[in-house]
């Protein structure tokens, strides 16, 4: 028996105009984007960088996002592509449904190094400046998968349980109607507002820089990610036992833990500009410290800046040499 206190499945999953079809699953995630896009533009404007920027790293990290996501989530559901009565054509067909979020970070990560190429903006300035914005693009994403009815958990009896058709594919064979499944979907849509508040927070007071607040944002979504993936009952691959989707969260968290203690030992410095040595800020027509400029040294007054200084310089790219 349902609960009067339960999550209902909304009855509608698109917008049917003339011949067109929206999903509002498409919606979500569009919405999430212009968020996160239109936040982060402000962060990195703040930081001293141009603000227009965003629209280069969004076209390439969207682009390389999608079919990072899309061969992520084929790799860990091979079997329902290839094999006897599968046509392998359906791979492509990503809007289909069928994309995963790791392997759009993994994508977008390519896609946004390119862009930090094009632009001269550094990639973990980026990075940093697109954390709270990317947290609530996945939080408002997570509400498509609530009106496409999928990626429940297992049966709960809890009064905030969700509730899903027998006649769903995915609702597990055994059950009886009625049964209520745990709303990951919510869980983690919840556990990222959180992490906007708890992250900003941190930022506010310590000021990480170098890639330390994306580092940040690995390992709080690694371990909410971690949590939501073990409650998941729809078919995933394993791996030693284990879901793909839940290694890839721990492993997020190692990364991050990682990278947060190799850029807080690399860098012991501020982050003076977001820009590559040696790249003009289209805002003000200014020009970064180039590795020859005494200004870049005279900014940097402590031993532990110009320690960092070095470490960027041997870096630097020839053309920005």
């Amino acid at each position: 028996m349902i609960l009067p206190l339960s999550i209902p499945s909304p009855d509608m999953q698109f917008l049917q105009i003339g011949p067109l079809r929206i999903y509002f699953y498409a919606l979500c995630i569009i919405l999430g984007i212009i968020l996160a896009a239109v936040w982060t533009a402000r962060r990195l404007g703040k930081r001293g960088g141009e603000q227009g920027a965003v629209f280069d790293f969004l076209v390439w990290s969207l682009v390389l996002g999608i079919i990072g996501a899309r061969l992520y989530h084929v790799v860990t559901h091979w079997g329902d592509y290839f094999g006897p009565g599968k046509n392998p054509l359906d791979a492509f067909a990503f809007w289909q449904g069928g994309i995963a979020i790791f392997g759009s970070l993994l994508g977008g990560a390519v896609g946004v190094l390119i862009a930090s190429r094009i632009t001269g903006i550094r990639f973990w300035s980026f990075a940093d400046a697109l954390v709270p914005g990317l947290l609530l693009a996945q939080a408002v994403g997570r509400l498509g998968n609530w009106f496409n009815h999928e990626l429940f958990g297992g049966p709960t009896t809890l009064p905030w349980g969700l509730e899903i058709a027998a006649s769903n594919p995915a609702f597990p064979i055994g059950l009886p109607e009625g049964t209520l499944f745990h709303p990951t979907f919510l869980y983690e849509a919840l556990w990222n507002i959180l992490g906007i508040v708890v992250l900003l927070a941190i930022e506010r007071k310590f000021k990480p820089r170098w890639g330390t607040f994306f580092a940040m944002y690995l390992i709080w979504y690694g371990i909410g990610r971690a949590f939501t993936e073990s409650l998941r009952v729809d078919p995933s691959l394993l791996f030693l036992g284990i879901r793909t989707n839940v290694l890839a969260a721990l492993l997020a968290i190692v990364v991050g833990i990682a990278l947060f203690i190799v850029q807080r030992k690399r860098h012991v410095g501020l982050e003076r500009s977001v820009y590559l040595l040696g790249r003009i800020n289209p805002a003000d027509g200014t020009l970064a410290a180039t590795a020859n400029s005494e200004e870049f040294f005279h900014i940097l007054p402590h031993a532990g800046d110009r320690a960092e200084a070095a470490s960027d310089i041997d870096l630097a790219t020839p053309a920005n040499k």
